[in-house]
C-alpha cells in the first residue's frame, strides 16, 4: 500500500509547488493570449500589479529571442538552441514515453500520437547535434594558435 502524501513530506513539497503552479500560469502567464472579452479583469489587474512590483522584463516585454537572433546571425544561437533543444527533446521525450505507456490507448492511436511528437523529437535531436556541432566547432578554432606566435 501507498504512503500517505502526509507522510512523504518531500513529495507534498513537489505537489504543492505544482498546484501552486496552475492558478500562476493561467491567472498570469497566459493572460496575453486570451480574448480580452473572456479575460476578467482581475487576471489584467494582477499581470499588472507583477510587473509594476517585480520589473519582470519576461513578462513586461516578452521575448522569443530565438527568432530575431536568427534572423541577425547572433553568435549566441548555438548556446541558447542547444539549451533549448536539449530542454525540448527530453519534454518530448518524456511524453512519448507517458503515452506509451498509456493501457486504455490502442496501437493505432498510439501511433497516430506519434505522428505530431516524433517529429518534434526528432527536430530537438537535429538541433541539439547541429548546435553541439557548432560550438565544437567554435571551440576547436578559437584554441588553434595563430600562425608565427609561440603558445605559451
Amino acid at each position: 500500500m501507498a504512503l500517505s502524501i502526509w507522510k512523504r513530506k518531500r513529495d507534498l513539497i513537489y505537489l504543492i509547488f505544482f498546484l501552486t503552479h496552475i492558478p500562476i500560469m493561467f491567472c498570469v502567464d497566459l493572460t496575453p493570449l486570451y480574448p480580452a472579452a473572456l479575460k476578467p479583469a482581475f487576471m489584467t489587474n494582477l499581470r499588472k500589479w507583477y510587473i509594476t512590483t517585480y520589473r519582470d522584463q519576461f513578462f513586461s516585454s516578452p521575448p522569443f529571442w530565438a527568432v530575431p537572433a536568427l534572423l541577425r546571425d547572433d553568435p549566441k544561437v548555438p548556446l541558447h538552441l542547444l539549451v533549448f533543444a536539449l530542454e525540448a527533446g527530453l519534454t518530448t521525450l518524456t511524453c512519448i514515453a507517458d503515452y506509451l505507456s498509456w493501457s486504455n490507448y490502442s496501437g493505432t492511436e498510439k501511433i497516430e500520437l506519434g505522428k505530431l511528437y516524433v517529429p518534434y523529437l526528432a527536430l530537438a535531436i537535429f538541433m541539439g547535434l547541429d548546435m553541439f556541432y557548432r560550438l565544437s566547432s567554435m571551440i576547436t578554432r578559437s584554441d588553434k594558435p595563430t600562425r608565427g606566435k609561440k603558445v605559451q
